[in-house]
C-alpha cells in the first residue's frame, strides 16, 4: 500500500470538504478549492479525519492513490494557511514591478516584460539598494502558483556562468568555470 496515500488526513477547524460525484471540494477562510477524483478513488470522511482509498492493487490504483491524497492534502493547507514562493531577479539592471494583477519585468531584453497574473495569485515586489529584487507570490492554490511561478522563471533562467537570471529564493544555481587561458 502506498505509503503517502494510506496517511490520515487531519481536517482542522473551520475547513469544509464534501464529496459529489467523485468531485471533491474544500472550502475555508482563504477560499476554495476542487479536484476530481478518477479510477475509483474514495474518500472516508469520520471524527475529523479523511483517508482516501483505492479500489484494487493495480500498479495504476496504487500511484493515483498516494497522488490524491497529496493533492488533497494541499487543497486544504491551502484554504487554511496558503501558500508562498519568492523569486529572487540576479543580474545588473533587473528590476520588477507590479500594479494590480500586471507584473512588469525588466530582465535584460530590448523590452519589457508585462505579466498578467490569474486572480487567485496575489503579488507583491521588494526591490532595495544593493540587493536583488524579490518577488513574492501566495495563494490558496499550489498548482496555480507553482506554474506562475515556473512561468516567470522561464522568461530568464538562471545561467551556469555567472549565475544571472529569475531563481527562486534559496535555489542553488550549479555554477561552471569559465574559459581557462
Amino acid at each position: 500500500m502506498s505509503r503517502i496515500g494510506k496517511a490520515i488526513i487531519t481536517i482542522p477547524a473551520g475547513i469544509t470538504i464534501t464529496e459529489n460525484n467523485s468531485v471533491v471540494t474544500v472550502k475555508g477562510p482563504k477560499g476554495e478549492l476542487s479536484q476530481e477524483l478518477t479510477a475509483g478513488i474514495t474518500i472516508e470522511q469520520k471524527d475529523g479525519e479523511l483517508n482516501v482509498n483505492r479500489p484494487s492493487d493495480s500498479k495504476q490504483h496504487k500511484a493515483l492513490h498516494g497522488l490524491y491524497r497529496a493533492l488533497i492534502n494541499n487543497m486544504i493547507v491551502g484554504v487554511e494557511k496558503g501558500f508562498e514562493k519568492k523569486l529572487e531577479l540576479v543580474g545588473v539592471g533587473y528590476r520588477a514591478s507590479h500594479a494590480g494583477q500586471k507584473l512588469e519585468l525588466a530582465l535584460g531584453f530590448s523590452h519589457g516584460i508585462v505579466v498578467e497574473l490569474p486572480s487567485e495569485v496575489k503579488v507583491d515586489t521588494l526591490t532595495e539598494k544593493g540587493k536583488n529584487p524579490i518577488i513574492t507570490l501566495t495563494s490558496h492554490d499550489n498548482q496555480l502558483l507553482g506554474m506562475v511561478a515556473a512561468k516567470i522563471r522561464s522568461f530568464r533562467k538562471p545561467e551556469p556562468y555567472k549565475g544571472k537570471g529569475v531563481k527562486f529564493v534559496g535555489e542553488i544555481v550549479r555554477r561552471k568555470a569559465g574559459k581557462s587561458a
